[in-house]
């Protein structure tokens, strides 16, 4: 058994869980989420607990149970409280502005850029150098904080560009003559 899949998924109050065929819906203060199961594994429920089991003994089936676990815990965790991923802009003339659902972004190009945010998502500027996204859904952050930096990764030598807020960037040394 997996060594994930083996802990139960609390469900905590303020949760709304409900399950029809294979498909698993949790609502909370947040948002809604909803996840599809694998034909890999099961689930059960007793009380306001959740247990994933596999139904073969193959290693696939081994890891999607920890998979699901995983996702179930994600599940909970972004309904109750959500998640939130902080970028930083470095750089002379780099700035972020959000506007409803587009965050129009300068990085040094000929244009402004304008990123449409998907549903569920909301951004705030801090600053003009600072971004924060927040969601209920963990992929789904991280996904839209990993589009916004590949508009200009940070470069190796100024060490210009979208960060994230802990990301240590290595500086090289320029050539010497």
């Amino acid at each position: 058994m997996s060594r994930v899949a083996k802990y139960p998924v609390e469900i905590p109050k303020g949760v709304e869980f409900s399950r029809s065929g294979s498909t698993v819906t949790m609502k909370g203060s947040k948002g809604s989420l909803s996840l599809v199961l694998s034909q890999e594994v099961e689930l059960s429920q007793d009380g306001n607990q959740l247990m994933v089991t596999r139904r073969s003994n193959s290693q696939f089936s081994n890891a999607m149970s920890g998979t699901t676990r995983a996702l179930l815990a994600n599940m909970v965790k972004g309904v109750i409280q959500g998640y939130e991923k902080k970028l930083e802009l470095v750089g002379v003339g780099y700035r972020a502005a959000a506007q409803g659902n587009k965050l129009n972004l300068t990085l040094g190009f000929s244009h402004p850029l304008v990123y449409e945010l998907p549903k569920g998502i909301t951004v705030d500027t801090p600053s003009q150098t600072e971004i924060v996204i927040r969601g209920a859904d963990k992929q789904v952050v991280g996904q839209v904080a990993a589009e916004i930096r590949r508009y200009r990764k940070p470069e190796p030598y100024k060490g210009k560009g979208v960060r994230y807020a802990n990301e240590h960037v290595v500086i090289k040394e320029a050539k010497k003559k």
